[in-house]
């Protein structure tokens, strides 16, 4: 049985398969869900992963059904795993937004029920899928374009590098001391057979970059670091200047944005802004992959 907790567990060719998936119409997937119901399990609210998600359900024909932390108390009324045995009952596919992705890992070592993870601390794997998606939407590939990541080495810039280096793609990323890929997680990416240019100046990183992306430097949980992170991110923010070393890069987030912020109001509504394409290409990428672990599971079962 296939999940998908993480862009390295595709192969590269997987990976190109789902990206290819995504471009196209709903009409030639067909309804591959009919029928059949999809647990949304939220334990973080969200706008673009529960719409795209439930609408890419519904495109397949499935019933996506909203289930929120407080409906299923994991490890406070019964266990992770007694969710996922229960989920298995009534619905085809388990997709989780999760602060711990242990959660969706215990699910999926059970091995009856696929697990697609929407968000977790360490990993955003569907968003990365649509980002290549927009950035094949501009450029015709993602082979030979330079991605540069200012800000957080978070879990947007993690599976970002994994599917833009896996792609053919070169991934660069400019941190402060502190908030750079460890260890673990440039050993990870080599494993994955990608490589990481981590470059102090963001001016310097972007120099010759086709996309420019940045994030949020504060994300859901971490509100109480608030005031150090904005003090250790001074001089990050994506602004008309910075932007200005490369005119020809296109501008890129995932959005939610803290305006004027990690990135100016300038920047996220200027001519270099691929947000809303982005934003769009959500549905894209939930829809391939549905369609991908629906697939993937008529075969096990053949």
């Amino acid at each position: 049985m296939r999940h998908l907790l993480e862009i390295d567990d595709l192969t590269a060719d997987e990976l190109r398969n789902i990206v290819d998936l995504a471009y196209r119409p709903v009409d030639e997937l067909g309804p591959v869900l009919a029928h059949q119901g999809v647990a949304c399990y939220f334990a973080k609210p969200s706008a673009r992963t529960r719409n795209s998600t439930e609408l890419a359900v519904a495109q397949l024909g499935g019933h996506p059904v909203y289930i929120t932390a407080g409906e299923v108390g994991i490890d406070e009324r019964e266990t992770a795993e007694d969710v996922a045995r229960t989920f298995a009952c009534y619905h085809r596919v388990v997709c989780g937004r999760v602060f711990e992705v242990a959660v969706l890992q215990r699910m999926a070592a059970l091995e009856i029920i696929p697990v697609v993870n929407l968000l977790s601390e360490d990993a955003h794997p569907l968003q990365a899928i649509a980002d290549v998606l927009t950035i094949e939407r501009e450029f015709g590939s993602v082979s030979d374009v330079t991605v540069t990541y200012v800000g957080d080495a978070n879990n947007v810039a993690r599976s970002l590098a994994l599917a833009v280096g896996m792609l053919g793609g070169t991934m660069r990323v400019s941190s402060p001391p502190g908030h750079r890929f460890s260890e673990v997680d440039l050993d990870r990416l080599a494993s994955a057979g990608v490589e990481v240019d981590q470059i102090d100046r963001p001016t310097d990183a972007i120099e010759g970059a086709d996309v420019v992306y940045t994030d949020t430097w504060v994300s859901m949980g971490q509100e109480q670091e608030r005031n150090g992170r904005l003090k250790a991110f001074e001089g990050f923010a994506v602004d008309e200047r910075m932007m200005s070393v490369n005119p020809s890069a296109i501008f890129m987030h995932c959005l939610p944005a803290h305006r004027n912020e990690e990135v100016t109001d300038g920047v996220l509504d200027g001519p270099q802004s691929r947000i809303w394409p982005q934003a769009t290409n959500r549905l894209y990428a939930a829809r391939a992959v549905l369609f991908w672990i629906e697939s993937q599971r008529r075969l096990d079962e053949r």
